[in-house]
């Protein structure tokens, strides 16, 4: 999940956060802040890195191999620790502004690799997946799109968050449905358990983006067209 942003009056910068748009108003910050905003080698920024580094060794795994199980484990694992760079972003206080970007790109190639990796083996009902992908991919087209048009933030919903656990945790078990695992019964199971609720609640979550979306652009064009605060009384120029 994407690194927490900080708030305040300063400069604003904008970030995709999952499934919507990050305005971020960062406080004004003391020079040794402001170079850590812009740092590259954090820890945050290395998981994130390490993340998208193992889909290779994913796709390596399902395809070249034809090991479901480990493929399954692997894409579990990523999805797991889909909260451990922004946790420790804040908590070390290591936010950046790369990582900002990075995070949410990570967790939309995770979606639309895996997925589209599982749907091509065949392990995953194709309307499925290719729901789940189509959702992602609107998602991602617009959250590039209202940055581009200057929308101010968008909070990402209970819903989208509930939906993404629940189909991030849903397309291993898919996958493990059709592995040589014991229990590979039951994780079929499991895969829809947590794969129609995904689902549902990922979509739900996509229809009330829309008004909070309109709203966020109609700001956003409010902001640019006020111009910059005035400067208080005996504040420099």
């Amino acid at each position: 999940m994407a690194n927490e942003p900080l708030r305040g009056s300063g400069p604003t910068l904008r970030a995709m956060d999952g499934d919507g748009v990050d305005e971020v108003q960062d406080p004004d910050p003391a020079p040794d802040e402001g170079a850590s905003m812009d740092r590259v080698l954090t820890l945050p920024n290395v998981i994130t890195i390490v993340r998208l580094s193992c889909l290779p060794i994913f796709l390596w795994l399902l395809f070249v191999d034809e090991n479901r199980a480990a493929a399954a484990w692997l894409l579990a694992a990523l999805g797991a620790t889909d909260w451990v760079d922004g946790y420790l972003a804040r908590h070390m206080g290591q936010v950046s502004t790369l990582g900002k970007i990075l995070d949410p790109v990570a967790d939309r190639l995770l979606f639309i690799v895996g997925g589209g990796a599982i749907l091509i083996d065949g392990s995953v009902p194709a309307w499925f997946a290719i729901t789940v992908l189509v959702r992602e991919v609107l998602v991602g087209g617009t959250t590039v799109l209202l940055g581009l048009m200057g929308a101010r933030r968008i909070d990402v919903t209970w819903f989208g968050k509930a939906g993404t656990f629940c189909l991030m945790v849903a397309f291993p078990f898919f996958l493990a449905h059709r592995s040589t695992l014991g229990w590979s019964d039951t994780a079929g199971v499991l895969a829809w358990l947590f794969g129609i609720p995904g689902l549902v609640l990922s979509l739900y979550a996509a229809v009330l983006y829309v008004p909070l979306a309109r709203r966020a652009l109609r700001e956003g064009r409010e902001d640019r067209l006020a111009g910059p605060p005035a400067s208080p009384p005996g504040a420099p120029v």
